[in-house]
């Protein structure tokens, strides 16, 4: 393992379901659900839902370049989520589910442009894609119930309906990013 590790932040949609993809990534070494790009300090959960604070529900990455590039995390993140609807993904409404990649070097920013530009070109949306690409900024985690929560909850209504599905798309289109424990 390399000694120089990353982080980047992806807001697509609930945490759960995104965690519950990422968890899983080879070279993603650590998945923290939070909250960032927002204005108040240390919001909760419930602060973040009113949509008050302006926080975007996301899942802090600290991966190993040496294993994954950005370029990698960030296709599957454009397969697991729609990057075309503003403010929502599926039943999810507001703007603490809009589509972001918050970057933490100039790198990821672009090599987050490239793609978006890319997948625009290629037409692989039948619609604009949105997802606003920004450096991360005041981040806060989010409570201890939210981390992990498909993996201790997977029989939960929403995970098996939303979070199974995105997951079941991740090991079938990247199979070669799984862990091998997963």
């Amino acid at each position: 393992m390399s000694q120089t590790v990353q982080t980047l932040s992806l807001g697509g949609g609930c945490f759960w379901c995104t965690e519950a993809v990422f968890v899983q990534v080879t070279g993603v070494l650590d998945v923290e659900s939070g909250y960032c790009n927002g204005q108040t300090q240390q919001p909760t959960y419930e602060q973040v839902c009113s949509g008050s604070t302006g926080h975007n529900e996301v899942v802090k990455l600290v991966y190993d370049p040496q294993q994954i590039s950005v370029r990698e995390i960030l296709e599957i993140f454009f397969v697991i989520h729609d990057p075309t609807t503003r403010n929502a993904q599926g039943n999810d409404h507001g703007t603490q589910y809009r589509s972001g990649i918050y970057f933490t070097t100039p790198e990821q920013q672009q090599e987050a442009l490239s793609i978006i530009e890319e997948l625009t070109k290629s037409g692989a949306y039948p619609r604009a894609i949105v997802t606003e690409v920004l450096p991360q900024t005041n981040y806060w985690p989010a409570e201890a119930y939210h981390q992990d929560f498909f993996e201790k909850h997977p029989d939960q209504g929403y995970c098996m309906a939303v979070a199974a599905p995105k997951v079941a798309k991740f090991r079938k289109t990247f199979a070669r990013l799984q862990k091998p424990d997963r």
